[in-house]
């Protein structure tokens, strides 16, 4: 899932304060799982726009509404209409849903609500816990299904690195060694000698610093296009 966090109060106030019509559009997928973005979040942040408005003296109208997801324009493509009577959307979903959503409502802003901060699983009630780097070229099939790309600090490709300590990283002694943790995983999958597979440079032109990526799946397209003629 995405894992994001609402933005400081006073930083949504000073993108809102100018304008007539707000309209604070909630994403009730993975950013209402981290409770910082669903439908709740969105009614608690109109509220909290909508007092500020009233503390300063100024005429505002601030509404709330939500939708399933942001990144899937079958969703929000029935409430368009009325979202574009709005003169800014504060949008409560991912840095994705901001940029779907900006390319299709025209001259309407679409400003961010909560900073995405990373892909990531929910180990237990109300922790968040990065997994993924999203970096286009899996081996967690060598690395014992741990990404060191995310969990090693340095994201190395061949560790443990010298500044690892009793299981620990040099960061800081609350972070496990991702190599450790890797190793002692194939340990007990009884695949050790993978740990000595020299892995070369990772080609970032497919990973995340490259151009925007792309997937295509030629036969859902193609029955898309057959249906519209």
């Amino acid at each position: 899932m995405i894992v994001g966090t609402q933005k400081p109060f006073e930083e949504i106030w000073d993108m809102v304060k100018d304008f007539k019509r707000v309209l604070v559009f909630g994403c009730n997928t993975c950013v209402a799982i981290c409770h910082a973005g669903g439908g709740k979040e969105a009614e608690i942040l109109a509220s909290m726009i909508r007092m500020k408005a009233l503390e300063e003296g100024r005429e505002m109208e601030v509404k709330h509404a939500a939708i399933e997801r942001h990144c899937e324009p079958e969703f929000f493509e029935p409430v368009m209409e009325e979202v574009m009577t709005h003169d800014i959307v504060l949008s409560t979903a991912c840095g994705v849903g901001v940029n779907f959503l900006s390319e299709r409502i025209g001259k309407v802003p679409v400003y961010p609500g909560i900073n995405t901060s990373f892909y990531g699983a929910v180990p237990e009630a109300g922790i968040f816990t990065e997994l993924c780097g999203g970096c286009g070229n899996c081996i967690l099939h060598l690395t014992g299904g741990i990404c060191p790309i995310v969990r090693c600090a340095k994201s190395l490709l061949n560790g443990p690195c010298g500044g690892t300590n009793k299981g620990k990283c040099e960061v800081g002694q609350d972070i496990d060694c991702a190599w450790c943790l890797i190793f002692e995983r194939m340990e007990e999958l009884g695949t050790p000698e993978k740990f000595l597979e020299i892995q070369p440079p990772k080609n970032w032109a497919t990973g995340i610093h490259g151009a925007p990526r792309k997937i295509v799946l030629k036969h859902i397209a193609e029955l898309k296009e057959k249906g519209e003629r």
